[in-house]
C-alpha cells in the first residue's frame, strides 16, 4: 500500500523586532490535491482575486475577500484535509558558539529543523506494510542556485534520517522542487496565515502613518483579517496564544490540524531587554 503526501513550504521575515525566520508549511494527501486546488481556485474566480493572494495584497477594499476565501481554507483545516505548520523564533533568544559557517546558513539550518520536525513524521506512519512518498514544493529560495541545491540536498538526505526510515518515509530527489507561489493556491493561503502570524507578533498593527498619530487603512485591514484568522484557528484551539506552541490534546504531530512552533534554540541565552514589555493576544 502506498499514500502520497504534497508539501508546501514557504518562509517570511527573517528578522523582525520581536519574532524573526518564519516558516510556514500546508501539507495535504496527493489524492485530494486536485479537488483542493480546484475549489479553492474557484472561489478565486467567484470573488474576482483573479492575480495572486498574498499578505501584502490586503487592503480595505479586498478584506472581505480576503476573509471568505480564508474561510474556505480553514474549512478544509478543521477536516485535515490540509494541515498547516508555522515556526517563528523569539530574537530575545540568541543561539551561543555558532560558528560563522552556522550564521550563514541560520536562515537554512532553521528551514531544514522545521521540515524535518514540523510535520510530525515521527507519527506518520502506523501501518508498517505502508510506504508514505512525499513531494516538496518550496517557494522560490532566495538564494543562488547554488546554495539552494545544496539545502535541497539536505531534504533529500532526510530518507537517510530514523524517524523517516523507521516510518517507511521516502522523498525522490525529482519530488523536491521549487516553486512559484502564482501558480499554487494553497501555498498563497498559507502565505496569508503566516503573514497575518508575523504582522501580530511584531506588532505591525500599531504603526501608524508618518507624521501622523493615526494608523493606515490598509494596517487596519490587516488587523481585521488577522482577528478573524485567529478567530478560525480557536475553533481548533479554544485557548490558542499566537506566540506560544500549540499543545497537542487528542492529536499527535502528525494528525494535528494547525500546529505552531515557538523554536528556541536548545544552547541560547535569554535577553529580556529584546522582548515586547507586555503582549495581550
Amino acid at each position: 500500500m502506498n499514500e502520497e503526501y504534497i508539501i508546501y513550504c514557504d518562509e517570511s521575515a527573517k528578522k523582525g523586532k520581536y519574532f524573526g525566520n518564519f516558516y510556514g508549511g500546508a501539507i495535504t494527501n496527493g489524492n485530494k490535491i486536485n479537488q483542493l486546488n480546484n475549489k479553492l481556485n474557484a472561489k478565486k474566480q467567484e470573488l474576482n482575486l483573479l492575480g495572486e493572494i498574498k499578505w501584502s495584497k490586503v487592503t480595505e477594499n479586498y478584506l472581505q475577500k480576503y476573509i471568505e476565501i480564508i474561510d474556505l481554507f480553514f474549512d478544509y483545516i478543521k477536516k485535515s484535509d490540509i494541515k498547516i505548520r508555522i515556526m517563528f523564533k523569539p530574537v530575545c533568544y540568541i543561539a551561543n558558539d555558532l560558528t560563522d559557517n552556522q550564521i550563514d546558513n541560520e536562515y537554512y539550518l532553521l528551514y531544514y529543523q522545521f521540515v524535518k520536525w514540523a510535520f510530525g513524521f515521527e507519527n506518520s506512519n502506523t501501518n508498517k506494510d505502508k510506504n508514505i512518498s512525499v513531494r516538496f514544493y518550496f517557494d522560490k529560495l532566495p538564494n543562488t542556485p547554488n546554495r539552494n541545491n545544496t539545502f535541497i540536498d539536505f531534504v533529500y538526505g532526510l530518507n537517510n534520517v530514523n524517524i523517516f526510515k523507521e516510518n517507511n518515509v521516502h522523498i525522490s530527489r525529482e519530488n523536491i522542487a521549487e516553486v512559484i507561489s502564482h501558480n499554487h493556491v494553497i501555498l498563497q493561503c498559507m502565505d496569508v496565515i503566516l503573514g497575518s502570524v508575523n504582522f501580530r507578533l511584531n506588532n505591525f498593527h500599531k504603526e501608524k502613518l508618518p507624521n501622523s498619530n493615526k494608523r493606515g487603512k490598509k494596517t487596519i485591514a490587516k488587523e481585521k483579517l488577522y482577528k478573524h484568522i485567529l478567530k478560525r484557528i480557536r475553533e481548533v484551539h479554544p485557548n490558542f496564544n499566537i506566540g506560544v506552541s500549540t499543545g497537542l490534546h487528542d492529536w499527535n504531530t502528525w494528525t494535528i490540524p494547525y500546529r505552531h512552533w515557538r523554536f528556541i534554540p536548545s544552547n541560547s541565552t535569554y535577553y529580556k531587554k529584546l522582548t515586547k514589555h507586555k503582549q495581550n493576544q
